[in-house]
This record gives C-alpha cells, structure tokens and sequence, in this order.
C-alpha cells in the first residue's frame, strides 16, 4: 500500500522577517555607497557613513517590525473581546453567521445544524472558530513583537555589511564601487534565489527581480550624486 505524504510549503514569520531585513539592509547601503561614491573618493568617509545609515536603519526597521507586531496583537485582543460579547449577548446572530461560513465550504444547513449547535455549547472554541474562519485572524505569539525586531534588525545588519566592505579595504571609491558592485550583485542573487525557495516563488525570477531592484536602486543614487557633484 503506497502511503500518500503531502508536501505543503508555510514562510515562517522568521523568514519572512529576515527577507524583510536583508532585503532593505542589502539595497539601502548599496545605494547609499554608490551614491556617495559619485560624489566623494575618501573612502572612509563612505565607511563612516555606511555604518550610520546601517545603524539607524536597523534600528528603525526593528522597531518598525515591533510596532507592527504589537499592533496585529492588539487587534486581535480587541477582536477576540467583541467576538466573546457577542456569542454571548447575540448567539442567535453568531449562529447564524457559522451557519453562512459553513455554507461557503459547501455545507447545507441541515448539515451545518449539528456543529453549530455542538460550536455553540463550547463558548471558547465558538470564539476561536470565529475569530480563524469570519475574520481570518490567527492567534498571534505573544513574544513575535520583540523577535521579529531582532529578526529584521540582525538581518538588516547582515545584509548591510556586504556592500560596505569593499571601502574598508579598498585604496580608492572607485575601485571599491566596482568591487561593492560585483559582490553585492552576487549577494542579491543569492539572496533573491533562496527567498524564491522559502516563499515558493519561482527561483531564478525571484534572483533576478532582487539584483534589478537593487541595482536600479545603487544606478539611480550613483547617478543623482554624480549629477548634484
């Protein structure tokens, strides 16, 4: 007897989160470098300023992912409290409206009669039901707020450094412009590519929109900083 194994792909919210980080911390300091490099040829002064933009902007991007964290917690917090006034204020109302979500997987209302009826003697799993399947709301992880701010700020970190290296020990902007910009390309690649794979996205298509978007991102910093100069 063959033994049928579904295979079903599910971006963890720490995927997500390290996508979020490394893209913004692989395109951010990119352009920011390039821009500069149009502009000035002390190293170290890109250097100086690269690790700027990294910090304040891991800080702002981990807090960006905190508060939004905080925020989906808190709707469904306050979600969840109307949904328990309601089964028991209105049951006849909620009810009827299991009724009409059991109707749109099929089922008639003969057939819906005896869940809502056995959904309607457990007061907290009614909550739930209404909460997942009338409002599309999971139940959030309390401690997701301040992991997913680590998450996204390490990442932006990590992903900022790999275009600033090259100024740190090249002899010249110049040069290190065209080393950050083959390095960083190979990086977004890269990074394009296993995104393609934990998001379910075609690969190569998910490589190659990441080296556009980044690359038309340094082009147009470079390019305004030479223009400015």
């Amino acid at each position: 007897m063959d033994t049928h194994i579904e295979s079903h792909f599910t971006a963890s919210e720490t995927v997500r989160d390290v996508v979020i980080g490394m893209s913004d911390g692989l395109t951010v300091p990119f352009a920011l470098a390039a821009g500069l490099s149009g502009a000035i040829t002390q190293t170290h002064l890109i250097v100086t300023a690269g690790f700027a933009e990294i910090a304040a902007g891991a800080i702002a991007m981990g807090l960006g992912g905190y508060l939004a964290a905080k925020s989906e917690a808190e709707h469904y917090a306050s979600e969840k409290r109307r949904e328990e006034t309601e089964v028991i204020e209105k049951p006849e109302v909620e009810k009827r409206e299991v009724a009409e979500v059991l109707k749109v997987y099929g089922l008639t209302e003969t057939e819906s009669a005896p869940v809502v009826k056995a959904l309607s003697q457990r007061p907290e799993a009614w909550v739930d039901f209404m909460m997942r399947f009338e409002l599309g709301l999971e139940r959030p992880d309390p401690r997701r707020a301040v992991a997913s701010a680590r998450n996204i700020a390490l990442a932006y970190v990590a992903g900022g450094v790999i275009p600033l290296a090259p100024y740190i020990f090249a002899p010249d902007a110049k040069t290190a412009l065209v080393i950050s910009v083959g390095v960083t390309v190979i990086a977004l690649g890269v990074f394009g590519f296993i995104k393609g794979h934990f998001t379910g996205t075609p690969r190569k298509r998910s490589a190659t929109q990441t080296m556009l978007i980044g690359g038309l991102a340094a082009g147009a910093a470079y390019l305004l900083a030479r223009a400015i100069s």
